[in-house]
């Protein structure tokens, strides 16, 4: 399994993050939240599912492949990662929900999910939330506030798990995105999304 690493000077902690359904390890997305989280002290690993390495060798785009091999390429990633320092795992979308399914492994001490897709836009029935309901490591969720996959109205009423913390992207869509009238900006967004995946690494130590 390939990674590509941002490296943190003097790390607190290690980061295997996972790429959403449509978009692989080098989307701008990743890419700035990977330059981010780094810069605020923890070194972050990158990979690709096997299907969008695939698709990115092909030049022809994929569907995910089923969440048992999802689960499988995320655990072969993680046998990839040589870190002395306490390892957390997380993703965008898709990513972090395979993320937040892993907390059994010894080696990880919490997950962080960056635009969960607790249901499919316009689906709201369609609930992917059972798993957050029951015990294990800790969670934080950045949810933009306006994600169609899930907004603050909406999550604000959902049965999670105290384990489970949710933090709010001012007026953000699923990849965090403001409107050109909100107060923030997609790069202050983003700021704030590595500051807070910051402390909450920090807390979990």
């Amino acid at each position: 399994m390939m990674l590509l690493t941002n490296k943190a000077e003097q790390p607190v902690a290690s980061l295997l993050l996972a790429h959403g359904a449509g978009a692989g390890m080098n989307s701008d997305f990743m890419q700035q939240l990977a330059e981010q989280i780094a810069a605020c002290g923890v070194t972050v690993h990158r990979f690709n599912f096997s299907y969008m390495q695939r698709s990115e060798e092909e030049g022809k785009k994929r569907p995910p492949q089923p969440l048992p091999k999802l689960m499988n390429d995320f655990e072969a990633a993680l046998e990839s990662v040589d870190s002395q320092s306490p390892l957390f795992v997380g993703g965008k979308s898709m990513g972090g929900r395979v993320a937040s399914m892993l907390g059994d492994s010894e080696r990880i001490k919490g997950c962080l999910c960056y635009g969960y897709p607790f249901h499919p836009p316009g689906k709201p029935d369609k609930l992917r939330t059972a798993h957050l309901q029951e015990g294990g490591k800790p969670i934080l969720i950045l949810q933009g506030e306006r994600d169609p996959f899930g907004t603050r109205v909406e999550c604000e009423n959902f049965q999670l798990h105290p384990r489970v913390r949710l933090s709010f992207i001012d007026d953000g869509e699923h990849s965090f995105k403001p409107r050109k009238s909100a107060a923030t900006t997609l790069e202050q967004n983003m700021t704030n999304a590595a500051h807070r995946s910051l402390d909450f690494i920090k807390a979990c130590l």
